[in-house]
């Protein structure tokens, strides 16, 4: 359907200080793209767009309703496998044991903070998503708490930016950048714009996210961490929508399996291109989702195979442990202690037979922060993420 493409406005560029090559040195002026206003357009889907949000519906629908007792584990992990892949987007991966330890409370990298941080931001949008509106105050405090590992972007964040930003090309201007969004000045009204979009009834409920999350991404609202609060919004007006209620869908991993892709579909937006991402977005929901439910069996075979492999005594420390660690993956001693619900000494015993059998692996090796993690549900992390790219390069996506 017919969509108003970007347009491009020559705006003068008057840097405080001069630096970089002599050509950043004599930049005066530079294209920036201006979104359309989209706050009352309508969307309506036909043709493969169609047929593909109908299959996306009906992924989404089987992963939230198909797995019983499994659901409230399922729906952590693949709120943490969601968050990483976006993070990996941004070149920022710790890897799972690093993120274990910073989930586990223990001393962690940056990076791994970071990936906290970001399943923090995802939680805090698709919760407030659920009861109500996505607000602008919303989208502040995720990004609040996005930053937070960082001093210095900290002390940026919770705002829209001040500044022009680019993305490519110098470090130092816009020479050359890939694509350089609206002046600092229209943001909020932009932003304002694209909330109201986002708080509609009356589209298509893929649609609707997958083309928020391309206006947020044009309008790049932030400083920092654009990319990772924009594909959270994705997963919150699904939450709004109704179409997830527990399970935050892995449509990340489809992104990071081809990133080049990933912009260049994001680029065709820019262009008007609008029924190509909606459905770029319902295919990668259709097979982020079929692998989602393969991990969910996968899940829901471990505590039985623990069991095989640790034969615990009925009602021991071992077996509470057991019992809980899909819900529980990453443990410290309080919330180990919590599960057994016997001594401190008790607790530790059971921990190091676990360890001694290799259902758990000591992730902290600090007396006070001594952190253990189910090595197969954190693995299955980078198994899922694996398999989505898997699905998405078979079907020539």
């Amino acid at each position: 359907m017919t969509w108003p493409p970007h347009r491009v406005e020559e705006r003068p560029w008057n840097p405080q200080r001069r630096q970089g090559s002599r050509d950043d040195r004599m930049l005066e002026h530079v294209d920036v793209w201006i979104p359309p206003r989209i706050a009352d357009l309508d969307y309506h889907l036909s043709g493969l767009v169609a047929s593909a949000n109908e299959a996306a519906l009906i992924a989404v629908a089987r992963l939230e309703a198909g797995h019983g007792q499994y659901l409230a584990p399922l729906a952590d992990f693949l709120l943490r496998s969601e968050s990483v892949a976006s993070s990996k987007i941004e070149h920022i991966d710790a890897g799972w044991r690093a993120f274990g330890r910073a989930v586990g409370g223990a001393k962690a990298s940056g990076e791994a903070k970071s990936q906290l941080a970001a399943v923090q931001a995802l939680v805090a949008m698709v919760d407030a998503a659920g009861a109500g509106p996505i607000t602008k105050a919303g989208l502040l405090n995720a990004h609040r708490l996005l930053m937070s590992p960082d001093y210095y972007a900290a002390r940026e964040s919770g705002r829209f930016r001040q500044v022009q930003n680019w993305i490519g090309g110098s470090d130092y201007t816009p020479l050359n950048a890939l694509y350089v969004p609206p002046p600092p000045e229209l943001v909020a009204e932009l932003m304002d714009d694209l909330l109201i979009f986002a708080a509609r009834s009356d589209l298509p409920i893929v649609a609707q996210a997958a083309i928020a999350h391309a206006q947020f991404e044009s309008i790049h609202p932030f400083d920092d961490g654009n990319g990772r609060i924009g594909r959270a919004l994705i997963s919150a007006i699904l939450r709004r929508r109704g179409l997830t209620d527990r399970v935050t869908v892995p449509l990340a991993s489809v992104m990071l399996a081809d990133t080049r892709r990933y912009f260049a579909e994001l680029t065709a937006y820019r262009a008007g291109e609008v029924d190509q991402f909606v459905e770029y977005v319902a295919l990668a929901a259709v097979h982020s989702s079929a692998a989602a439910a393969d991990s969910a069996l996968s899940l829901a075979d471990l505590p039985a195979r623990w069991r095989d492999i640790a034969r615990p005594r009925a009602k021991s420390s071992d077996e509470m442990l057991i019992v809980h660690l899909l819900d529980y993956p990453i443990l410290n001693i309080d919330i180990a202690n919590s599960l057994t619900g016997t001594t401190e000494a008790a607790t530790y015993r059971a921990l190091d037979r676990l360890v001694e059998v290799g259902i758990l692996e000591v992730l902290s090796e600090s007396k006070r922060n001594r952190v253990w993690a189910a090595t197969d549900v954190l693995a299955e992390l980078d198994a899922l993420s694996a398999a989505i790219g898997r699905r998405s390069a078979e079907a020539m996506f």
